[in-house]
């Protein structure tokens, strides 16, 4: 039996004022990237001094104004590579770089050698303040954790005082979900106090959620709370660092948000320690979708996605949000079906918001439109063959179609699984259009017989056809063309047929364009239907083979 005594809930916050249930994200927050620290130091292969330079200057690309670059002074690398990002000039002017650092003096020291040249950076400083790490790995109170908070904010202070650029103190109490509220306050204070950010200065003050132990909605209270007990508010920049033990570090990061958080910390596509980091490519598409701007260049998502992976090594997963190659497709019949009449609906309203069930954005607007979105297996319905048939191939189905033909690709789909676009077109190619034996049309002549001859119908043809390899002839009269060879047929064959319906539209526009008709047909002596098609650059004679086609198909053709 699974042994779930041996845990216990996590304390929520008695917190009932709270206001954020009740707004709404209009703007986008500050965004900082901590692929190249976070990020970084949960690969399992560590990107080299190159391949953080080509990460550095892409997510500059995206539109990043914060990237933390790592911890120089813990590490050679990163210390080269910050070295060589300032050196060669590689951070804009708008840019700033972030680096990271315990309070520990001979590491400020080294990460302020670090950053010499660098015209304005970020320096990050931090230590745990959970009770479970004061108590079990620090063994210090309050007091002796304060302290170090303290000291490590002076040591900053005297050091930015003397640097010829421009120093922001981000401040961070590690593991701050499991710190207690009042505690969280009152160090972020002492260090506020220490400081002494004003508006035209703000500091930073970063409230991580460094391991998920609650529901979104208590974090979300926490930083509201904490907000509204900091000093100093107007100059301080409040940051969330949300992780995703739980599963919801993007629903914890988008309450927080709510709950007035200024700034969101994260990576591109939610890599760090244990389930990872947030994902704030997940927060701009969600942001997007609501018609807000992310303020990221987020539009070519196969890009982002190309170097990620050959950067950090680390595949997408097929259903992650927005990025994952399935997440635009739908094997369901039903969701197939509604699809289609959505994307339909919108042609035919010349809609310019978009409104398609089942997707919550067009697959197009981030680069993806050369990907399918409906794709065809064994729980695939009608609408998916229909929409596959139309968006690839251009052949509107008539309704009553739709599932005769899905019928002939669902034997299909139950023998291999999966049937591409191509596979389908060659299956309504041999079922309808190829349809030619026993009786093959070739060719057709048509008079017109209104104004020459009075009779009860207007139109006389000429059909010359094969018939299980013979050429043969017949004529007939009609009301159409249609009607006469109709007409003949039945004769000729000694058949009794009914055209049901009759549908055409042509397949591309221009002067060499072709049609495409489509005929229902009812053998009158079984009561059996199917349908027929045919495809010309002369209407009239997709028509004509379109009955062929129909006939052949119902066995009508003779022995």
């Amino acid at each position: 039996m699974l042994n779930y005594s041996r845990y216990r809930k996590n304390p929520v916050v008695n917190y009932p004022e709270r206001e954020w249930p009740n707004k709404e994200i209009t703007k986008a927050p500050i965004w900082c990237s901590v692929d190249l620290r976070d990020g970084n130091q949960a690969l399992i292969d560590p990107m080299v001094v190159e391949e953080k330079i080509e990460m550095f200057q892409f997510l500059i690309g995206l539109g990043f104004k914060e990237i933390e670059i790592g911890f120089p002074a813990a590490s050679q690398i990163e210390y080269d590579f910050l070295r060589q990002l300032i050196d060669r000039r590689l951070i804009p002017d708008d840019v700033v770089v972030q680096v990271l650092t315990q309070c520990r003096e001979e590491l400020i020291e080294r990460t302020f050698e670090s950053i010499e040249g660098c015209k304005q950076a970020v320096v990050h400083i931090y230590n745990s303040t959970s009770t479970l790490q004061r108590d079990v790995v620090f063994r210090m109170d309050r007091e002796q954790i304060t302290d170090i908070a303290v000291k490590g904010t002076k040591m900053v202070k005297e050091r930015a005082a003397k640097f010829p650029g421009k120093i922001i103190l981000e401040y961070s109490p590690e593991s701050f979900t499991g710190t207690e509220l009042e505690f969280s306050r009152d160090i972020c204070n002492a260090v506020i106090d220490t400081w002494e950010p004003t508006p035209e200065n703000p500091m930073i003050i970063n409230l991580p959620s460094t391991v998920e132990m609650n529901t979104p909605n208590v974090y979300a209270d926490q930083i509201e709370w904490m907000i509204k007990h900091l000093n100093n508010r107007e100059s301080v920049i409040v940051s969330v660092h949300p992780h995703n033990d739980r599963g919801t570090g993007v629903a914890s990061a988008e309450l927080a948000m709510l709950a007035g958080a200024d700034r969101v910390e994260g990576t591109l596509f939610g890599n760090g320690e244990r389930t990872g980091n947030v994902d704030i490519l997940n927060i701009a598409y969600n942001m997007f979708s609501q018609g807000i701007n992310p303020e990221l260049n987020i539009e070519h998502v196969n890009e982002i996605i190309e170097i990620y992976e050959r950067c950090c090594k680390l595949p997408i997963h097929p259903r992650h949000p927005y990025a994952g190659k399935l997440v635009f497709t739908a094997f369901s019949g039903s969701h197939q079906d509604a699809i289609n009449k959505g994307v339909q609906a919108m042609k035919e309203r010349q809609s310019e918001i978009w409104q398609v069930p089942y997707l919550p954005i067009d697959p197009a607007d981030i680069g993806r439109e050369y990907e399918p979105i409906v794709r065809i297996n064994s729980q695939s319905g009608k609408g998916g063959v229909a929409f596959v048939m139309d968006t690839y191939f251009g052949f509107k189905l008539p309704k009553a179609m739709h599932k005769e033909f899905a019928n002939v690709i669902q034997s299909v789909s139950e023998k291999q699984g999966e049937v591409s676009p191509e596979q389908i077109m060659e299956c309504f190619s041999k079922e309808y259009l190829e349809k030619k034996e026993p009786i093959h049309f070739r060719k057709l002549r048509v008079d017109d017989l209104s104004d020459s001859v009075k009779t009860q119908f207007d139109t006389h043809v000429t059909v010359v056809y094969t018939d299980h390899g013979v050429e043969k002839t017949f004529e007939a009269v009609g009301n159409g063309p249609i009607d006469a060879v109709q007409r003949g047929l039945s004769h000729e064959l000694g058949i009794a047929i009914k055209v049901l319906d009759y549908e055409e539209h042509a397949l591309q526009s221009g002067a060499s364009s072709q049609a495409a008709a489509y005929i229902h047909l009812l053998d009158s002596n079984t009561g059996h239907v199917t349908y027929g098609v045919g495809v010309s650059s002369n209407i009239t004679r997709a028509s004509v083979r379109a009955l062929f086609s129909a006939i052949n198909r119902l066995g009508l053709g003779g022995i």
